[in-house]
């Protein structure tokens, strides 16, 4: 199943009329840019598969280096997860062989055994190990099985075998980090214990449900070891990534960034997704390279550029302001200046709208939405329980008082984002109410969880009905029929009890298809989520399109578009911008009450990320940024704005 999110096209470089040495003037290391990752992973393996069939050839023709093996170095995380199911796949096809493979990973944590679900150990195996024809005696993965007084003998040695790697396969942190090495690290580090940064260990919280059973420590090759390799590619997908993208590739060299100091290896290749590189030159700004397809989208985003480059609204730029800053070519193109500022302040000004749902009777010939038919059937897919009312709570509000028959969907339980202690009020809460006494029996199941290991079901079963009772609150708070109008879709792939998830479906897609065959919707909101291509939220997402597309010769499915949403982390550029919603103070409110009554995220959610502030902050922050962007532009001031990207 190879759904991926695509956003309308946003490469606006004439790349075949532009040379390649232009193109890539700003990089200082060999980048590739694919659509999804789906395309990136495939060119990845072809490299590797190349590289083990070449060796493998050379052996059986050369009697001097039979007892060899091609040496592989493998990373573990996010990013190599499709890579290590695409080089399985090839190696069941039998179009490569491991058996003269020997592989050598980049990290463990300290201490953890290899059978705990978040080693990298037990990634490895379970992603890519056990699935090839490698023989075991091949296999080299770090181990943390010993005593703090082995270690820097064991480190040494392991090492010493790293060193030999003729392929290096990595992906990159938000920050930059290769393995272990963060911030800061040592040019010439090998391989050695480190202590895992607090960033670092944020990142991994949700990994082993809670900081205080993420590891503190660390085993890792180091900077000059994985520089030793013959060959590395280093891959990165997802929004995420896009400023750690930008910093290695484009960047000087600096122990802040630490894959940046990988700039001066002779055979290194970045690969990326769009969304990764969407801050590099050439896609960010890309009439600072060379020619663009000055689309009205492109001609925007350039303009909104301008506008921050100078400090000017739109109707104040003047033709000196696009001369000197590389838009000579817009206006050779486009005309005079003050026609450009006016054409991107009318396109700008009519993403504005009142009416997410439509205005009736009303020409709409340049409003987002259509005005027909009314009143609308709208689904909003929320991958959590709280994702709607964060990311789009005010549009939510404002379909339902304007009469739509509104459904929320929401995806996955969000079963392991509830603390235990959580679960125990609310069974103390219902025996406090004559409703059971089941107490005793629940602090034995939480007493008796393995670390490591998924969460006894029952006890999921407890923390998804909370979740489910906090979304239904949030649903009456905004005036939504909680009965009749809000659908708990718990999609399998989720519900594997722990924080790896599985793959999507058929069984996935069929949920989605038999709730969209129900509804016949007009309106489909869906969460634009473009950083981690395995994650929750992405894969919900690509279960709604698939299942769009499995429907696409169907009557309702041919008048019935998609609207994409941000979460509480991010926003879109208003260079994409559709549909802008402004939401007065009365209305932020509303929204504000509603994602208070989930009161398991409240305050104490398990996995908060780097911003320790509640989600009705960060929400409020985002959609009030956004208005004041358009305040800056010259359009009128609003509290706040929840904007949108068509997708189709």
């Amino acid at each position: 199943m190879n759904t991926k999110i695509l956003l309308p096209d946003s490469n606006y470089l004439r790349e075949d009329e532009t040379p390649y040495d232009i193109i890539h003037r700003f990089e200082k290391i060999p980048t590739k840019v694919f659509p999804t990752d789906v395309e990136a992973v495939r060119e990845v393996a072809d490299r590797i598969v190349a590289a083990i069939n070449d060796f493998t050839q050379s052996a059986n023709d050369d009697y001097g280096i039979e007892d060899k093996t091609f040496v592989l170095g493998l990373a573990t995380g996010r990013t190599p997860v499709g890579l290590y199911r695409e080089l399985a796949a090839r190696n069941r096809r039998g179009e490569v062989s491991f058996r003269r493979v020997s592989v050598y990973s980049l990290d463990e944590f300290y201490p953890i055994t290899a059978k705990e679900q978040q080693s990298r150990n037990y990634s490895i195996h379970s992603e890519l190990i056990d699935h090839i024809d490698i023989l075991p005696e091949n296999v080299h993965l770090i181990s943390t099985d010993l005593d703090k007084d082995s270690l820097k003998t064991y480190c040494l040695a392991y090492d010493k075998a790293a060193s030999e790697v003729d392929l290096m396969v990595m992906g990159v942190g938000e920050q930059g980090q290769v393995g272990f090495n963060d911030v800061d690290v040592n040019v010439n580090s090998k391989t050695r214990m480190v202590k895992l940064s607090h960033n670092t260990r944020t990142v991994l919280t949700s990994l082993f449900f809670g900081d205080g059973n993420t590891p503190r420590m660390g085993i890792t090759l180091g900077i000059s070891t994985v520089m030793k390799a013959k060959q590395i590619l280093l891959m990165a997908w997802g929004e995420d990534k896009s400023n750690a993208v930008k910093a290695i590739v484009e960047g000087e060299p600096t122990s802040k960034i630490p894959a940046s100091l990988l700039q001066t290896h002779p055979n290194i290749t970045v690969f990326t997704d769009e969304n990764a590189a969407s801050t590099l030159t050439r896609r960010q700004t890309p009439w600072l390279v060379g020619s663009c397809n000055w689309t009205p989208k492109c001609v925007r985003r350039a303009v909104v550029w301008l506008c921050e480059r100078v400090g000017k609204p739109i109707l104040k730029l003047t033709n000196e302001d696009y001369v000197q800053n590389s838009l000579g070519e817009l206006l050779e193109e486009k005309g005079s200046y003050d026609q450009i500022n006016i054409d991107v302040f009318n396109d700008l000004q009519h993403t504005i709208t009142g009416w997410p749902g439509g205005k009736p009777n009303a020409d709409d010939t340049t409003r987002p939405v259509s005005s027909t038919p009314f009143p609308k059937r709208v689904i909003i897919f929320s991958p959590h329980p709280d994702d709607d009312v964060i990311s789009m709570g005010g549009t939510f509000h404002r379909l339902i008082k304007h009469g739509h028959d509104v459904h929320v969907a929401y995806e996955t339980s969000g079963n392991v984002a509830v603390y235990d202690d959580v679960v125990l009020q609310h069974i103390d809460t219902a025996m406090e109410m004559g409703y059971g006494d089941r107490y005793d029996e629940v602090t034995e199941i939480i007493k008796n969880k393995q670390k490591g290991q998924p969460e006894p079901r029952v006890l999921l079963d407890i923390k998804g009905a909370i979740r489910r009772a906090e979304a239904k609150a949030a649903c009456r708070s905004l005036g939504l029929n909680d009965r009749t109008n809000c659908h708990f879709l718990n999609l399998p792939f989720y519900e594997t009890g722990g924080i790896k998830k599985g793959e999507l479906t058929d069984a996935d897609i069929a949920i989605v298809i038999e709730l969209l065959r129900k509804v016949k919707p007009h309106q489909i909101y869906v969460a634009g989520d473009l950083t981690d291509p395995h994650g929750t939220h992405r894969l919900c997402t690509e279960a709604v399109f698939e299942a769009v597309e499995r429907t696409k010769d169907e009557e309702w499915n041919k008048e019935c578009h998609i609207w994409l949403y941000r979460g509480a982390w991010q926003e879109w550029n208003l260079g994409m911008v559709d549909m802008a919603v402004p939401l007065s103070p009365e209305e932020i409110i509303a929204k504000r009450h509603a994602i208070y009554r989930h009161l398991s995220q409240k305050d104490i959610v398990p996995f908060p990320g780097a911003d320790k502030r509640e989600f009705w902050q960060r929400a409020e922050e985002r959609t009030q940024n956004t208005a004041k962007l358009y305040d800056n532009l010259g359009m009128a001031e609003y509290q706040a704005i929840e904007v949108f990207v068509k997708q189709r």
